[in-house]
């Protein structure tokens, strides 16, 4: 008997003790990059988090406690950042169950912090009052007899998904990953081709790129442009079309639906994430950035809309829409999202599978974008954003 007590005494403080180090998570280390707006410092972690975040004073500073989760002996424990928005950036094992991140501030007007999965991570973005100037780039621009376009020098292009990531897949199984890269690289010969730009690509090969990576991309290369390019897809076989979204917040159900799929995100944990961003989404929305954006999706929706509208029947004009991509999150340029047709829809997926449909697509973005300029007259009556 008295055994029996014992071995249960043993598995009890197995499971209760031993057991919960087993599934707790790793926080790997961290690293950051500054921008001309903003600093973002991301944080490796083994699996998905919980954590928490606050501010304290003298001297300020933001932390967040990464919940369930040890700190690895191999992690640095800080780092001098010193970029005019951050000091430094420490970590440590603030209890057994938590690891706390510290980013002392040196200046910042707002910032929002979130996790992404696949790989597992905590983005944290820090923004400042004022904007660095970029003296390279101007320096750049001036060498330069003549802009390829109206103030317009390089364009980063997203092909969405990739490596392990398929994205969508239709009926006959077609793979979201494979289109988009085939239309982004057309674009991109185009765009260098006729008009002189440099273009960036955040991948030219089927390869697994983290979201926050390929906006970083575009920062990292100051582009004045960001485009990623997806295919759609619906439960319901019969629905097709195009849309092109900007970053903003919304409480639209079937924008958020897009949203949460691309995000690779349940649309349970986009609803929360949406939440908690909610003003910092609100306020980024009144910056000129956000309006240029808006500019530039009603000049891609109108060109493939019109494009294809061309050669095919049944196309379908979504309209432009805004939701929170975490792709779009963090750009310093003009950014849009562009669904270019339903992989799901049995006959877009067989369109789309031609070359001569995809390189339509393709022309329509270019065009969409050499139509496109800070000062665009174009007129925008509606944005399917909100109920």
């Amino acid at each position: 008997m008295k055994r029996a007590v014992i071995l249960t005494l043993i598995l009890f403080f197995f499971i209760s003790g031993y057991g919960d180090a087993a599934r707790k998570n790793t926080v790997n280390g961290f690293r950051y990059s500054s921008y001309d707006q903003h600093t973002r410092v991301v944080i490796d972690i083994s699996g998905p988090v919980e954590f928490t975040k606050n501010r304290l004073a003298n001297p300020d500073r933001l932390f967040f406690d990464v919940k369930n989760s040890t700190l690895s002996k191999k992690s640095s424990p800080s780092k001098i950042v010193d970029d005019g928005i951050i000091n430094k950036v420490r970590l440590a094992q603030y209890d057994r169950d938590t690891v706390r991140i510290v980013l002392d501030i040196k200046q910042y007007k707002n910032y929002y912090a979130f996790t992404l999965d696949s790989p597992s991570r905590l983005v944290i973005d820090v923004y400042s009052e004022n904007s660095k100037e970029s003296h390279k780039k101007k320096k750049e621009q001036k060498q330069s007899k003549k802009p390829p376009l109206d103030n317009i020098w390089t364009v980063v292009i997203d092909p969405g998904h990739g490596g392990e990531d398929p994205g969508a897949v239709g009926p006959g199984g077609v793979q979201e990953k494979d289109i988009v890269l085939m239309i982004g690289r057309k674009l991109g010969s185009i765009l260098e081709s006729r008009h002189g730009m440099k273009v960036i690509y955040t991948r030219q090969k089927d390869m697994f790129i983290p979201l926050n990576d390929r906006t970083e991309i575009a920062n990292a290369a100051k582009a004045d442009l960001f485009i990623s390019i997806h295919t759609n897809a619906s439960e319901k076989r019969s629905v097709r079309g195009i849309e092109t979204y900007f970053l903003n917040w919304t409480n639209n159900k079937e924008a958020n639906r897009v949203a949460a799929r691309e995000n690779r995100i349940s649309l349970k944990k986009m609803h929360k994430v949406q939440g908690e961003l909610q003003l910092i989404l609100q306020d980024l929305a009144r910056k000129s950035k956000n309006e240029e954006s808006m500019k530039l999706a009603y000049s891609v929706q109108h060109e493939i809309v019109g494009q294809l509208k061309k050669s095919y029947p049944r196309i379908e004009d979504l309209g432009v829409k805004y939701a929170l991509f975490y792709v779009l999150i963090g750009a310093e340029m003009p950014a849009v999202l562009a669904e270019i047709s339903f992989v799901s829809n049995h006959e877009e997926e067989k369109r789309m599978t031609q070359k001569v449909y995809r390189d339509r697509i393709a022309e329509a973005l270019a065009s969409g974008i050499t139509s496109y300029t800070s000062k665009s007259t174009l007129i925008v009556n509606r944005v399917s954003g909100t109920d």
